[in-house]
């Protein structure tokens, strides 16, 4: 394995518990493809024993997915740990990940447990996950602030139980590059049986040093697994960021020496997928998946760049998935060349009715718009998946009155359980009183803490993305809405957040 990387993404189950970012079984279900076509070695699917929601996403997608690992987390107990062997049933290959914290703070504050009752549960929680799968991984919740001597007594422990993997998470994002790495380092060198295990990383964003961390804990540490997400998405400052450690691997195999399974041209579709899945828009500069990433505006660097690429890029575009012609599809567009491009892009619908009304609908936005992009494809097929899902609230039409010096109005037509609705109301603009219009109705009482549009594409005949964010009792969601009209779009947005609200599932905070 010395030469080797594993890529274990983790998008799915911590990505999914930033708030607002829970995903349906089906959303779950197309981005594992998407992963699955990136070749990522282990997905982590979810917390099957979180939710009966989380249950039936890792059983789908272990059923679905051939050639990538699927794994599901679980707490150190027997309950949490059958549960999870229960929804891996029919993987092709399954990991067990359970976890216990081990820093002083966690095991006094949080699971009041002493160190000894600790250790004893971390054993035990192996010994039975290892009867169950062959491949567990074990991770330390909170291991980077646990104490060396206890995390080496437990290590050492859990690996002579069967764990294959040791996971060493930074779960509060605590760490800086060189300690970090030197931690890891120093944790193989004192547990006596360490070279029976993978050794992998799994670094929090706080302090913006998670890709530095994870690095550091390969190069320095000696890990040969790091654990990410596609855009670093996670709760709080997020996790570490698949496509950056993946590209930092490969441009600089002259430093790292490491090779990858990652076929890197699918990672701007993943970004894509997901952000447009969660609502959570990438930043313009993001690395890799930016939409400046690769755009160069000053007078130097163009030139530099006409002459040379290598001047001012140390990667490629293409490499990962940039296209210079984005434009793909237009109202000629036939049946099959819509199904081949959802191929393309990573999109697999479960059924041919499901590509006919995910047909019919493009067809209908190439009516408003005569240039259709990948990110409108996506958005669409995103839209359909939240349709598809047996939702309460679906929009209907929307129309309303604004002018310079008149209070704008908007009346909302939309339906409640299959039955048609009508809202009206008043508001400070077009979007204010369509809203406004729609609450008039639900009465929700949920509080707005995010609104956000995004242009789906690069100009004003784009798509409009718009993300809703509700919060009502605890709970917090994003709702997602797509048009032409960005007015249209904020209703969809809001209604998908009312969807999502109403739903029951529950959630058990897990493992960072």
């Amino acid at each position: 394995m010395a030469d080797k990387l594993i890529i274990f993404d983790t998008t799915l189950r911590d990505g999914e518990q930033s708030p607002g970012a829970s995903m349906t079984k089906d959303e779950k279900l197309r981005i594992a493809r998407q992963l699955e076509r990136l070749k990522v070695d282990v997905i982590e699917a979810g917390f099957a024993a979180s939710s009966n929601g989380d249950f039936e996403a890792v059983q789908a997608i272990a059923q679905a997915i051939r050639e990538s690992t699927i794994c599901s987390l679980s707490r150190a107990n027997d309950r949490d740990i059958s549960r999870a062997a229960e929804a891996l049933k029919g993987a092709q290959r399954a990991r067990i990940h359970t976890f216990i914290a081990t820093s002083p703070l966690h095991m006094e504050k949080k699971l009041r447990m002493t160190p000894e009752q600790v250790f004893e549960q971390a054993k035990l929680s192996v010994r039975f996950a290892r009867n169950l799968c062959d491949d567990i991984e074990f991770s330390p919740e909170d291991g980077y602030r646990s104490e060396m001597d206890f995390l080496c007594k437990v290590i050492e422990a859990v690996i002579a139980e069967g764990a294959t993997t040791i996971n060493v998470p930074d779960t509060v994002g605590y760490a800086v590059p060189e300690l970090y790495g030197q931690f890891i380092k120093t944790l193989r060198e004192r547990v006596p049986n360490s070279d029976k295990a993978i050794w992998s990383v799994h670094c929090h964003n706080d302090l913006g040093m998670a890709v530095a961390n994870s690095l550091a804990g390969v190069k320095l540490g000696g890990a040969r697994q790091v654990e990410c997400t596609i855009n670093g998405l996670g709760e709080r400052a997020g996790n570490c960021s698949l496509e950056e450690i993946v590209m930092a691997v490969k441009t600089r195999r002259d430093y790292f020496g490491l090779d990858l399974n990652i076929d890197t041209k699918h990672i701007v579709a993943a970004s894509r997928m997901v952000s447009q899945t969660t609502g959570f828009v990438v930043q313009p500069n993001k690395a890799v998946v930016g939409a400046n990433a690769f755009a160069h505006a000053s007078g130097i660097h163009q030139d530099g760049v006409l002459k040379a690429r290598d001047t001012y890029e140390i990667m490629r575009a293409e490499d990962v998935g940039w296209s210079a012609n984005k434009i793909v599809l237009g109202k000629l567009s036939g049946r099959n060349a819509f199904k081949q491009r959802l191929q393309d892009l990573g999109v697999a619908l479960e059924s041919e009715a499901d590509v006919n009304t995910a047909f019919a609908r493009f067809k209908e936005l190439a009516d408003r718009k005569s240039d259709i992009f990948d990110e409108d494809i996506l958005a669409l097929v995103s839209q359909e998946s939240v349709a598809n899902d047996n939702e309460n609230f679906a929009f209907v039409s929307l129309s309303q009155h604004s002018e310079t010096g008149e209070r704008p109005h908007a009346s909302v037509v939309f339906t409640v359980a299959g039955k048609e609705v009508h809202g009206e109301s008043d508001g400070n603009g077009p979007v204010d009183a369509s809203l406004k219009a729609i609450e008039s109705h639900v009465r929700s009482g949920a509080e707005m803490v995010l609104y956000s549009v995004n242009a789906i594409s690069g100009s004003t005949e784009s798509q409009g993305e718009v993300t809703v964010r509700l919060q009502n009792s605890g709970r917090v969601v994003n709702g997602v809405g797509s048009d032409p009209d960005i007015v249209v779009a904020s209703a969809k947005a809001y209604l998908s957040a009312l969807n999502k609200l109403q739903s029951k599932a529950d959630r058990v905070a897990a493992q960072g």
